[in-house]
């Protein structure tokens, strides 16, 4: 009989170790995705020399609002990383106080 549960644990566990395996990789294209919009959104609110300091708060929000949408539980985490970058560039570029 143990012989049997033996067999069955090792052809599932290779299964659960893919499935792992796929969920980290999800993870890190999801995080991948998020540092390049939020590279995308610095560089427009710090190019572009048309912008408004009310559109560039939309950009801003609105990467805050994609964030977490694919972080749902993770605003604080946000908080901490991209919005003190955000604010700061906002300050710089608009001479804001």
């Amino acid at each position: 009989m143990n012989i049997h549960r033996q067999a069955g644990q090792g052809t599932s566990f290779p299964m659960a170790e893919q499935e792992s395996l796929r969920e980290r990789e999800e993870e890190a294209r999801k995080i991948r995705r998020l540092q390049v919009m939020i590279s995308m959104v610095i560089s427009v609110i710090s190019q572009d020399p048309n912008l408004t300091v009310e559109e560039a708060s939309e950009l801003a929000a609105g990467a805050k609002r994609a964030a977490l949408a694919m972080f749902p539980d993770k605003e604080l985490a946000y908080d901490l990383l991209y919005k003190p970058r955000l604010q700061r560039l906002m300050k710089e570029r608009f001479r804001l106080q």
